[in-house]
């Protein structure tokens, strides 16, 4: 008979097994010219490296950048990591960090330089728009690819068949090869294939923000569906709404390392802080990193009080702006500011639109500064976390010129003592928002009858 600590050790191992061990995993690439072609100019570049010598292949005037030896880049530096049965495991960093990398890796698209991966169970991938599919046939044909890939028989795959069609909105175009299909369409048949084909690990990268707002939603209702039945996710998204409502756990990645990998809302905050002072204010200055495209772009985003004072922390009982400025590059279309704020659950709580008379003529070009202006005792305490959009309007329609998502973050307090409208009822209420209310007040005295 086990001792009793080796039997619940067993038990445990059976109730919440791993999945997934990620053990000292790295993978590096080479920048720049590898190779000059020939084995004449190669051996000449060799040659001038070992004397110490110049590129002799350059012409006169060119500058040596220094690609010529191959310069490494470490996309993943020994990471190290569990995920267990049924969690649903969000990953999160800043551009190049290594997410996509991390998911080609367990994805087996690339092999790792170094380290070892143990995966236990069939895994399906969505790392970009049509993941899998062959452009020539039809969206039907490459469903049964798709589940021939992942192990499936035909019965199994004709038994769920029915169920991914009604998931993507595409029975009309079913039969119709995938090449003639839209973005959104793509997405849509390549998430409800990799989502509905019985995988035991699910790999999902940021391509759900090419589909619309419905079917995003929908696409995390199934995603959360999906652990409920103890299969396990793997989730990468900018959007840190959808981080803190869909994820167990979540692993921050930085420079190809892990940065943070604990609980939600603490890695969301240690994310936010990265290469910043300052939570509640966020600028761009190189056109690249700014959001927005060749005719507009979002220069800053920060959080102020009525002194026009960048501030991490709102009382609750005071108005709180939302600055942005934004660069007009080239006339177009009148441009619409949107504020949204959500809460740490990743609830919507809040969306404003600017709707002065003053955004219905395009914008001159050079910098602008528009501010959101919440009234005070309007907001719920807690942590709101901030999405700006730059919209046009074509036929009642928001065409998005510039987006970025929870981009700056701040604290609502409500103080428990001082000067305070809502007296002795102060502090933290159910809700999104707590507005101050006018209210009414009628009194009737009661009818009363002398007599008997």
């Amino acid at each position: 008979m086990l001792p009793e600590c080796f039997a619940t050790g067993f038990l445990s191992l059976l109730v919440m097994p791993t999945v997934i061990s990620v053990e000292h995993l790295s993978k590096t690439y080479r920048l720049g010219q590898i190779s000059t072609g020939t084995f004449t100019n190669d051996l000449k570049l060799w040659w001038a490296k070992m004397r110490g010598k110049p590129n002799p292949l350059l012409r006169i005037g060119e500058k040596d950048i220094g690609n010529r030896n191959g310069e490494e880049l470490w996309a993943l530096k020994d990471v190290s990591f569990t995920v267990e049965q049924g969690e649903v495991l969000g990953i999160i960093g800043r551009n190049g960090a290594g997410k996509s990398t991390l998911l080609k890796i367990l994805s087996r698209v690339t092999a790792p330089t170094s380290g070892r991966i143990r995966v236990k169970g069939r895994v399906a991938s969505l790392l970009e728009v049509g993941t899998g599919f062959h452009p020539e046939l039809t969206g039907r044909e490459n469903i049964y690819l798709n589940g021939a890939i992942l192990g499936m028989s035909r019965l199994e795959i004709d038994h769920k068949f029915d169920e991914i069609v009604d998931f993507a909105e595409v029975e009309k175009f079913i039969d119709t090869p995938v090449k003639r299909y839209s973005s959104g369409m793509y997405v849509r048949l390549a998430f409800a294939v990799a989502a509905h084909l019985d995988p035991e690990i699910l790999l999902v990268d940021e391509v759900l923000a090419v589909g619309d707002a419905e079917f995003q939603k929908k696409c995390l209702g199934k995603m959360g569906d999906i652990s409920q039945t103890g299969r396990t996710v793997f989730f990468v998204s900018h959007n840190m709404s959808s981080i803190l409502r869909l994820s167990k756990r979540v692993l921050l990645i930085s420079k190809g390392t892990i940065e943070n990998l604990g609980q939600p809302e603490k890695v969301v905050d240690s994310y936010f802080k990265i290469g910043t002072d300052s939570l509640s204010h966020r600028e761009w200055i190189n056109n690249q990193d700014a959001p927005g495209n060749d005719m507009i772009r979002i220069r800053s985003v920060r959080v102020i009080n009525e002194h026009m004072q960048t501030i991490e922390t709102v009382d609750i009982r005071k108005k709180t702006g939302i600055e942005i400025i934004f660069e007009q590059i080239q006339l177009g279309e009148p441009i619409v500011p949107t504020i949204s704020l959500y809460n740490k659950e990743g609830q919507h709580v809040l969306i404003a639109i600017d709707t002065n008379n003053f955004w219905e003529n395009p914008c001159e070009i050079g910098f602008h500064t528009c501010t959101a202006w919440i009234p005070g005792n309007l907001l719920n305490e807690g942590r709101l976390s901030v999405s700006i959009a730059l919209n046009t309007h074509s036929s009642g329609a928001a065409i998005r010129q510039a987006v970025v998502r929870d981009v700056v973050v701040f604290q609502v307090l409500d103080p428990l003592v001082g000067d305070s409208a809502k007296g002795r009822f102060t502090g933290k209420w159910g809700g999104a928002v707590t507005p101050l209310l006018e209210w009414s007040r009628n009194y009737q005295a009661p009818i009363t009858t002398s007599g008997k």
